[in-house]
């Protein structure tokens, strides 16, 4: 397990004590000089600006739902020159791809970026079990593809795997993380209704179908189509032309 935090609300400190555990892998890095802290819609935001910068350091991830809900992920991703190197969940104590499974939840996210001396990362970074692939964290958080060519472009050739493998591995993760597939589906019911109240079709959800059968919106001629049209649309019935 990872030490509490300050008691500020933030994500919980990794370990800085290097005490050693029987426990499934933990992270734990010296405290860094914070550069940027943001509330960010996307994560991309956050991985572009360590990308840039050639950051050696961490970022800390707040997903929205630990924020209000008490969730289940904050995050703690590490880069060498601006690319990602591990990723830890100290919530959960889940590292690597698993983390980001858990962390790639639905924005927004509080993000801060922490830059540490260029060798203050070292020991950390050979805990194989925590490693991520270079371009993993902008596929699998971010779901761009360019920031992650980027990112593999900026890695030392000996940290380049086959990219259809690191999507592989953030596919096979998904797909064992039930709780993410099944937020993912919530959300998508909640935007749903969103839309049906925006258009007023809750009524029409509400009631099922017409009475009067599939598609039939009531008396002819009553819903008239734009322009004039009087809504028969393709394959519609119509007199014989004069």
């Amino acid at each position: 397990m990872t030490d509490p935090g300050d008691g500020t609300g933030g994500p919980r400190e990794p370990r800085t004590d290097g005490t050693e555990s029987t426990e499934a892998p933990e992270l734990r890095i010296p405290r860094g000089a914070l550069l940027r802290s943001r509330v960010v819609s996307d994560v991309a935001t956050t991985l572009s600006r360590a990308l840039d910068r050639e950051l050696t350091g961490y970022a800390t991830l707040v997903p929205q739902e630990t924020l209000l809900l008490e969730g289940d992920a904050r995050g703690v991703l590490t880069f060498a020159d601006g690319v990602p190197v591990l990723a830890y969940n100290t919530v959960t104590d889940s590292g690597g791809p698993d983390a980001l499974a858990e962390l790639a939840v639905p924005g927004p996210y509080r993000a801060e970026l922490y830059a540490v001396d260029d060798d203050g990362l070292d020991a950390a970074h050979e805990a194989d079990a925590l490693r991520v692939a270079p371009g993993a964290a902008a596929t699998e958080l971010a779901d761009d593809p360019a920031l992650a060519d980027r990112t593999r472009e900026a890695a030392p050739d000996g940290r380049l795997a086959d990219p259809e493998a690191d999507d592989a591995d953030a596919v096979a993760a998904f797909l064992d993380d039930d709780d993410r597939i099944e937020a993912i589906r919530e959300r998508a019911r909640e935007e749903a209704a969103e839309r049906a109240d925006e258009w007023g079709l809750d009524a029409a959800l509400a009631d099922g179908p017409d009475p009067g059968g599939p598609g039939d919106d009531g008396p002819d001629g009553d819903d008239d189509g734009p322009d004039g049209d009087d809504g028969g649309g393709v394959g519609a019935d119509r007199g014989p032309e004069r």
